[in-house]
């Protein structure tokens, strides 16, 4: 059975919808902008979707509509099911009840305050799964988290309830509205944060900047697909998932592990390196991701092979930016356009990295997401006109 995606609903800096956002990132625009969202902590480059940061509910209901009205789809949907994860969730509700509990004097008693543990209860990790599944009528619903791998790790989990029989279609994607005091913080206490700007692959990038988003995708069989006329995208091939627990934050020397996802992914998709047109690259910014991926790219694909990463448009969105990266290679292959590296200027690496929107024949695409504690996952996607 051949998967396709036939929705997409997509949520970033550069713009609320997948078009707007698309656009932006073809015309080399960046959603990152210096904020200061937190009187406690200083200034610095965010992206953000909106002047402040978003709430996480109404992000999920945002990005879960737009990918319902893009595939035609109209709620309750039968035989559906529901994958959406989240590497931060609730976190910025935790961090305000937080507050609320330990930096304000108690004027209330215990019972007065009980009430809360309702909301507290909605905001627990996998409620954004939830959510959704009341709203479409799901009976299967899973929320993986896989820190910067769970985006990827989700639309696999949603690509083997279809293969396996488990549901008819599939909504699967991540979300994240991470910008939190707690998150900015330990970020920069790791001294991974930048300064100015993300600058993806650059001799001279400083690091990640933190975005938010959401990818949310509508899979279902090909046969399904175009027995109801629906649009196609692209079709799902495949993925390598692996874990090198080699260090909490830092890549596997040698990148055994990551190679053995892009190996896993190729041989299960029945490509070959030189089938691959374009890699969507993890690309954070930083010093050790992006030596490492080079090393990796340069290693399995020496013939070449054209690379970008839109971290520099998006900022690094956690746990929604391997979603995020696939709805961007998906729309590549729609329209026949790689995406440009935003951000680079003084490319430190010998790749061919895209600098400039480029055209071509774009078949067969790889998405990139290496996640903290050494969790890699690759996914391959294919052109419908192929």
């Amino acid at each position: 059975m051949e998967v396709v995606v036939t929705g997409i609903g997509l949520v970033s800096a550069l713009g609320e919808c997948l078009e707007v956002s698309w656009h932006q990132l073809i015309s080399g625009k960046s959603g990152i902008q210096l904020y200061q969202p937190f009187a406690e902590l200083k200034q610095r480059p965010l992206a953000l979707i909106g002047k402040q940061p978003a709430e996480l509910k109404t992000l999920v209901q945002l990005v879960v509509a737009s990918a319902l009205k893009d595939a035609a789809l109209v709620p309750p949907i039968p035989d559906c099911g529901v994958v959406i994860g989240s590497s931060r969730a609730h976190q910025a509700s935790w961090e305000q009840l937080a507050r609320k509990m330990y930096l304000t004097v108690p004027t209330q008693s215990h019972s007065a305050i009980e009430p809360n543990l309702e909301h507290w209860l909605d905001t627990l990790p996998h409620m954004n799964a939830i959510s959704v599944a009341r709203q479409v009528g799901a009976e299967v619903v899973l929320a993986p988290m896989a820190a910067c791998a769970t985006g990827i790790w989700a639309i696999a989990q949603g690509y083997h309830l279809l293969k396996t029989g488990q549901c008819q279609r599939v909504i699967a994607g991540a979300v994240e509205a991470a910008i939190t005091p707690l998150t900015l913080a330990g970020f920069n206490q790791m001294g991974a944060l930048a300064k100015t700007g993300a600058y993806p692959f650059d001799r001279y990038r400083e690091g990640l900047v933190l975005g938010e988003g959401a990818a949310v995708f509508v899979l279902e069989s090909a046969e399904l697909a175009k027995r109801r006329s629906a649009p196609i995208y692209g079709q799902v091939l495949e993925f390598g998932l692996t874990a090198d627990g080699y260090h909490p934050n830092a890549p596997e020397p040698g990148g055994r592990s990551a190679i053995a996802a892009i190996k896993q992914c190729l041989a299960r998709s029945n490509l070959r390196t030189t089938d691959i047109d374009y890699i969507h690259a993890h690309g954070t910014a930083t010093q050790l991701n992006d030596k490492h991926e080079a090393q990796l790219i340069q290693q399995l694909f020496p013939q070449g092979v054209p690379v970008s990463s839109t971290k520099g448009a998006t900022g690094h969105t956690l746990g929604a930016s391997g979603a995020m990266g696939a709805a961007f290679c998906l729309m590549a292959l729609k329209d026949q356009i790689l995406p440009p590296c935003v951000g680079l200027k003084q490319p430190e690496f010998e790749l061919d990295v895209v600098t400039e929107p480029r055209q071509g024949e774009i078949d067969n695409v790889l998405c990139f997401s290496f996640g903290f504690g050494g969790q890699n996952a690759v996914m391959a996607l294919k052109s419908q006109f192929s």
